[in-house]
C-alpha cells in the first residue's frame, strides 16, 4: 500500500472517531430521543427556568433552521423541535463549534439534526434568547 493511501485511510479513521466520540460526550440533559411531547414541555420549562439549566450540556433533536436579521446581518441557525401533533414549535439556537460557512458546511433546511452543547441564555434588547454555545452538530447526509 502506498503512503498516499494510507495517509487517507488514517485520515477517514481518525475523522469518524472524532465523530463518534462527539455524539459519545456525556451530558446533563439528552432530550433526543424524548417524544415530541415532553421535549416541547421540556423546552418550555427551559424558557420559563434557564438558571436551572445553565452551563448544562444538552442534546436535543430537531430540524435544522436559519435566519440572517436583515439590519444587523446577523446569522442565526437553531433546532426547532415540535410537538407531537407538530402544531407547536420551539426552537433552540445554536453556536457551532469552530469555523463554518453557511450554507456551504450546514446541512439543508428542515434536514433532522442533533446539537450537543452548552446551555446558555442572552440578552438582545428587552428579550431572552436560549442557545446551545460551543455545539457540536450532527446530521444524516
Amino acid at each position: 500500500m502506498n503512503a498516499k493511501k494510507w495517509c487517507l485511510i488514517v485520515a477517514v479513521l481518525v475523522a469518524l472517531s472524532a465523530v463518534s466520540m462527539a455524539e459519545e460526550l456525556p451530558v446533563d440533559l439528552d432530550l433526543s430521543n424524548l417524544s415530541g411531547t415532553v421535549v416541547y414541555s421540556q423546552v418550555y420549562d427551559m424558557m420559563v427556568r434557564p438558571e436551572a439549566y445553565a452551563g448544562q450540556r444538552v442534546r436535543i433533536k430537531g430540524n435544522f433552521s436559519y435566519y440572517m436579521d436583515p439590519n444587523t446581518r446577523h446569522e442565526y441557525f437553531a433546532a426547532i423541535i415540535s410537538d407531537t401533533t407538530a402544531c407547536c414549535a420551539q426552537g433552540i439556537e445554536f453556536v457551532w463549534r469552530g469555523e463554518h460557512a453557511y450554507p456551504d458546511d450546514y446541512p439543508p433546511l428542515d434536514t433532522e439534526i442533533t446539537v450537543t452543547g452548552i446551555f446558555n441564555t442572552y440578552y438582545e434588547g428587552d428579550y431572552i434568547y436560549l442557545q446551545l454555545i460551543d455545539a457540536e452538530l450532527a446530521w444524516k447526509s
